[in-house]
């Protein structure tokens, strides 16, 4: 009635029911038919948003407004992200891999029986198609996501855009990167905006919108195909991984691993707080600001 047309049964049930009327036919026949009538194998899609923000077009609009005057002047855009965490020791890695015999993993995955876990905060760099994994062992913090930034920055953002003193970073609106976390932005102006002596502009991703900020297909995809099967049985073992991830496209990554112990909870204080050299931008000022540094000669 609705024009959707589907079955749970199999072609073997169906053969079976087509026999009872009288009609034999195989089950291999039932199959060709189905196909012939428009009908095959489906899982369910993911296209339904729940949590969609009225501002969400003009969010993209902005976005897109945003990244080609930074690119018409070449300057840095990176894309910012936390992957999915990760424990390390012999547990079983989604995906498949040619090999003469299956490799035997643990049968749960229980934190004890792990040597740590594995907290990739990953920067993209947009233009040049380089990518950069930091691997935390504490936790996914703003201090640690800031660092991570400041570490590429350092490492390879400076020498590649000498002499820029502006950065466009693209973010998700939760997770460490925040747009309502006060942590992020005094982290940033600290780390970041302070220490280098950066203009730090932040454009964050509407709400439910994650899947396009670019970092997700051009960088995490990859690394998840790259390490698919095989067991992160070791630290070294994973960045390992990362650092081979390559594509046809020139893809190339780095990674290193922070040992440093980021605390949850952290309270920021007013005075850090009023100390923000922070300026919203007229567009949805809660999405788009920039952060100016402070004290620089």
């Amino acid at each position: 009635m609705t024009g959707l047309r589907w079955s749970r049964r199999t072609t073997t049930t169906i053969a079976a029911e087509l026999s009872k009327l009288g009609i034999a036919v195989s089950p291999n026949t039932v199959a060709r038919l189905l196909h012939d009538m428009g009908y095959s194998l489906r899982v369910n899609q993911k296209q339904i948003s729940t949590n969609s923000s009225p501002h969400r077009n003009l969010q993209f609009e902005y976005l897109a407004e945003l990244r080609y005057r930074f690119q018409r002047r070449h300057l840095p855009i990176v894309s910012v992200d936390s992957k999915k965490r990760e424990l390390v020791g012999n547990f079983k890695n989604p995906g498949r891999r040619w090999e003469s015999a299956p490799r035997c993993v643990y049968d749960h995955d229980f934190r004890t029986d792990s040597i740590g876990v594995a907290i990739p905060y990953g920067i993209y760099d947009v233009m040049e198609n380089r990518g950069a994994l930091v691997v935390g062992v504490s936790h996914d913090t703003s201090a640690f996501a800031a660092h991570a930034i400041a570490h590429w920055w350092h490492q390879e953002g400076s020498t590649r855009y000498r002499g820029s003193r502006q950065l466009l970073i693209l973010a998700d609106t939760g997770g460490s990167n925040s747009c309502r976390c006060h942590a992020w932005k005094t982290e940033l102006q600290s780390q970041l905006a302070n220490s280098f002596a950066l203009a730090v502009t932040v454009a964050h991703y509407p709400t439910g919108a994650s899947k396009w900020n670019p970092i997700e297909h051009r960088l995490f995809s990859q690394i998840s195909r790259n390490w698919a099967a095989e067991p992160l049985d070791s630290y070294d073992k994973a960045l390992k991984f990362i650092r081979t991830t390559t594509t046809t496209t020139g893809l190339k990554v780095t990674a290193r691993l922070d040992t440093t112990y980021y605390p949850t909870g952290v309270k920021v204080s007013k005075q850090e707080i009023e100390q923000l050299s922070i300026r919203q931008k007229r567009v949805l000022p809660k999405w788009n600001y920039t952060i100016s540094p402070r004290n620089v000669k």
